[in-house]
Formats: structure tokens, sequence, C-alpha cells
């Protein structure tokens, strides 16, 4: 049995229970200790100008809720302007945008629809609109997502202080389209909040975030995931930004489990992608948010890898070992009966309680396998000017 394979195993190892298990706990730590601000009301003479910028791709499903929501914040209306972009829609989406900014609730609200014939993709989308906007503050936000009617005069306190270019509002889902997926969301809360408590959240969410217009720049054509690409940039150039847990965007739409494999591929790739391009955020300089990149990002863009390699490893190690050869059929098992799950119907898996820690454990393998395939096909080159285009958030 080889030294080296045994070592080079035991690093992977260290690595897999760091990320999965380590800076989890520091993180709940932190995010215990986190203090939240007081809130302050402004007055609105006082309030800055917001444009709230909602990409759009065959939204007829959620634009009326999208546009009735944003109708109803408090916000006054001659501060705020909302701008629907219908990016090459092959659905009624601008058509039924109109008809609700026309409704006696709605007709207060300074609200654009763009319609573009062709599908640009979101990226091109905000690289041509956000330059244009006139106003103090962006806010970009998906057309599946309710945000909370007090969101942006919360979001107006942390951008008194301006040294703050960013602001992330938490993500929460009306229908969680599984237990994993809830249980990952509830995961990431606590994540994001410890990473507040030391520095600045490490990305955002698409659904609901808001920076200063001036701070923007243009973001490479084959950007994939926008919200962490834009929002880090920011971060890198000596801005901070702040989460903050009482600023909620409601995800209406429940993601299939198909969807939801796509959105992990995408997001891998993603992953890559921001590592390649933003090591300025490994900087010690950063202090916090270097710690949290390194032991969080980082190490979730290299994590499919270092799976993949741990089994490699381990199942060469098996052919001289028994203990290694068990191990190995066990992860492989693990792998085929994740894969086989996704086949039975999700009210079978749902009858049994025990059942509940396993599906856990396969919304995880499941996120891995495909986020392996988003970072393979990444590094080999597969798609990468396709990515933009082909998800609406």
């Amino acid at each position: 049995m080889s030294t080296w394979m045994l070592c080079s195993l035991a690093l992977l190892w260290c690595l897999i229970i760091y990320h999965h298990l380590i800076y989890p706990i520091i993180m709940l730590r932190l995010q215990q200790r986190a203090v939240e601000r007081a809130p302050q009301t402004p007055s609105d003479s006082a309030l800055k100008r917001v444009t709230i910028v909602v990409p759009a791709y065959n939204e007829a499903g959620v634009i009326a809720d999208k546009i009735r929501n944003v109708a109803s914040l408090d916000y006054p209306s001659d501060k705020l302007k909302l701008v629907i972009a219908c990016d090459g829609c092959k659905d009624n989406t601008a058509a039924l945008a109109r008809e609700v900014a026309a409704e006696w609730q709605a007709e207060h609200l300074n609200i654009q629809i763009i319609e573009f014939k062709e599908n640009h993709g979101k990226v091109a989308l905000l690289n041509r609109l956000i330059p244009e906007v006139n106003a103090d503050i962006v806010a970009l936000s998906d057309a599946s997502a309710l945000i909370s009617i007090d969101a942006l005069k919360l979001a107006h306190q942390h951008f008194e202080d301006p040294q703050v270019g960013v602001v992330a509002a938490t993500y929460t889902l009306l229908n969680p389209g599984s237990e994993g997926e809830q249980r990952y969301w509830d995961y990431q809360i606590n994540i994001k909040r410890g990473e507040a408590a030391i520095g600045s959240p490490i990305g955002v969410h698409g659904a609901l975030y808001l920076f200063r217009s001036h701070l923007f720049q243009p973001m490479p054509a084959d950007t994939i995931n926008d919200d962490f690409i834009l929002p880090m940039e920011i971060v890198c150039r000596g801005y901070e930004a702040r989460y903050d847990c009482n600023l909620v965007a409601l995800e209406l739409e429940k993601a299939s489990l198909n969807m939801d494999s796509q959105r992990r591929t995408r997001i891998a790739a993603g992953n890559l992608q921001q590592l390649l391009r933003l090591p300025k955020l490994l900087s010690p300089m950063l202090g916090g948010t270097a710690f949290s990149f390194l032991s969080g990002k980082a190490l979730r863009a290299l994590m499919p890898l270092i799976l993949l390699t741990q089994l490699i490893v381990s199942a060469l190690l098996a052919l001289d070992s028994e203990a290694f050869l068990i191990l190995t059929i066990l992860q492989l098992t693990g792998i085929v009966l994740a894969r086989l799950s996704l086949l039975l119907p999700e009210r079978l898996l749902n009858r049994y309680r025990f059942l509940k820690p396993i599906k856990i454990v396969f919304y995880l393998i499941n996120g891995y396998y495909s986020s392996l395939i988003g970072t393979l096909r990444y590094l080999l080159g597969l798609d990468r000017g396709h990515w933009q285009s082909v998800s609406k958030s």
C-alpha cells in the first residue's frame, strides 16, 4: 500500500471534513454572536432614489404578482422605478406586465417595460441596462421572488454608511422542492450570517440584492454567476457588503428535481469561474472576507474534484486492502442509490419518517453529482458561451 496515496487520501478527507463540518460550526458560532443593527426610520425626503431591475424570460406565470408586489412596497413612489426587461420572451410576459401596470393599485408606480426581440442572456441585459439607470441605488430582483414590504427602507439604512456598496437579502422558499433543498437554504442562511459577522457575505442571491449604481462595472459576456461576480467585484474595490435577515426575498417557484440539477450544474461551473477570476478575494487585506471565501466558496468550487479524487484513490487502495474495498463499495452504492432515488415518486419518500435523513444525504450526493458535471464541463470548455442565456435567474 503506497504511503503517498494514504497521505493524499488523508489530506483530501481533512479538506472534506473541514469544509462540511468544521467551517459550518465556526460560522454557526459567529452568526450567533452577530449583532443586529437597530432600525432607524429615515424621513421620505432623505431616501435615495431606487430603480428595481427585473430581467424576465417567459415569466407570464409570475410577472403580475411581481408588479403588484413592487407597487405595495413601503417607499415613496417618486423615488422608486421598476424596469421589466423582457429578454426575447416567447410568451405574453410583456403584455401581462402592461395590463397589470394599468391597474389602479399599480398606477402610481413608475414602471418601464422594455421588450427585446431576441434572447441576449441576463449578463448582456444587465450590461446594457444598468449604465442607463438614473438612480442612486440599483436593486436586482428575480421575477419569481416577492420582496418584503419594508425591504427598500431597510436597505437604505445600510447605505447610510458610505463604505457599504452592496446589501444582500435573505432568500426563502414558499414551496421547497424537497426536504434537502429546504435544509440546504437554512444552512446557507447561517453561513451568510457568519460571513457577515467577520466581513462581507460571500456572494448574494439573485432573488434580491442592491448596490450603488455608480459602482457597477460591465461583466464579461461569459459570466455565469452574475450575482457573485458583480457584488464581489465591488467588495474587491474596498467596499463592504452587508447581509440582512430582515430583508427578505420569497421565492414563488417550486423547483423540480430537473430544475434543481440544472441549477447546481450551472452554479458549480460558476464557482470555478469566479475562483479563477477573483483571486483578489483571497488577499489577507480582506481579513474575514478572505477567510470565508477560502473556506467556503474556494473549497466549494474544488469540492467536486476533491470528492472524485478521493474516490479514485480509495479504489486504487482497494486493490491491496479489504477495508478500502469495503469503503469504495459503500461510496459507489450510495451514489447509485442516490441517482436511483430520482426515479421514485416524492410521495413515496415522504411516507416514512425514517427516510428523511436518507433523503438529505441523497440530496447532497445528487447535488455533488450535478456539480461535478458542471465543473468538468467548464474545465473542458463546453458551453462556456451558453450559460448566460439558459437561465432566467
